[in-house]
Order: C-alpha cells, then sequence, then structure tokens
C-alpha cells in the first residue's frame, strides 16, 4: 500500500530499511523493538548534544525518523549525562520493560546505523561534540586517533 505522496512512501521505505538495520544489529529483534531502541537511543543522544549537532544529526536522518528524534525536543544546553553508566541509565530508562537486550548493546547497534547510514565526515563531528566517556558506544573509525 502506498500514500500516493512519493516523498511519504520514500520515508517510510528509509526509516524501514534504516529499523531492518537496527533489527540485524540486535538479534533476536523484531520491528517494534527496533523502533523502541532506536527512539531510546536517539533522544538519549539529543539530549546530549548542543543545539548544533542535535540540527546537524536531524538533517541527516530520514524525514520520519527525524520527526521521531526531534518529538518532545526543547533545545537549550545538553542535558543528559556525560559519563557512560548514567547515560546508558537514561536508555535504558527509555525502553520498554523487561526489553531484551541491555542499554549498551542497545546503544552501540543504534549508533553504528547511523555510523553507516549518515555522511562519514558528519558522524565523526557528531561523535566529536561528545565527551570521550561516550565514544566508544560508536564504531572506533568515528573517534579513535
Amino acid at each position: 500500500m502506498t500514500s500516493g505522496l512519493p516523498v511519504f512512501d520514500t520515508t517510510i521505505q528509509e526509516t524501514n530499511a534504516w529499523l531492518a538495520a537496527v533489527e540485524h544489529r540486535l538479534p533476536p529483534c523484531d520491528r517494534q523493538q527496533a523502533y523502541a531502541a532506536t527512539r531510546a537511543a536517539l533522544h538519549t543522544l539529543r539530549d546530549r548534544l548542543p543545539e548544533h549537532g542535535v540540527l546537524a544529526l536531524s538533517a541527516q536522518l530520514p524525514m520520519l525518523l527525524r520527526g521521531v528524534y526531534l518529538e518532545g525536543w526543547r533545545g537549550g544546553p545538553p542535558d543528559a549525562p556525560r559519563d557512560l553508566q548514567p547515560f546508558l541509565d537514561r536508555i535504558a530508562d527509555r525502553l520498554p520493560p523487561a526489553y531484551p537486550r541491555d542499554a549498551k548493546g542497545v546503544a552501540e547497534a543504534v549508533f553504528a546505523v547511523i555510523a553507516d547510514r549518515v555522511d562519514a565526515r558528519e558522524a565523526r563531528k557528531l561523535v566529536s561534540l561528545l565527551p570521550e566517556e561516550l565514544r566508544p558506544l560508536w564504531p572506533p573509525i568515528l573517534w579513535v586517533p
């Protein structure tokens, strides 16, 4: 079934491809769990980035995921934790009860998909905006000197 609007059909296809990539990195995982993981990781990442980083990443996301990413965002300085465990705790708090994977695995999977699907230069800039403690959640090619 299509919407009759190519821009909507394209973003649905692109979003499904992103979620399928997350599913692949979080087996066993279904589409709903991939969505929950993606949403939790994106919101926690968004809350840790400065405004220009939030907007730079949003420009790289499919339109539908951009809406998910920016949902509820108010701007302002980063308010997510700088340290690894509190950052992971924030992701875990945003996952559904009894989610089958830990927050670290979720972050690594979603951030790897972001790294695979956005412009490499933009991904490196994004990671450079994060505290050093959070960079190991990303593929090493983006942060190891």
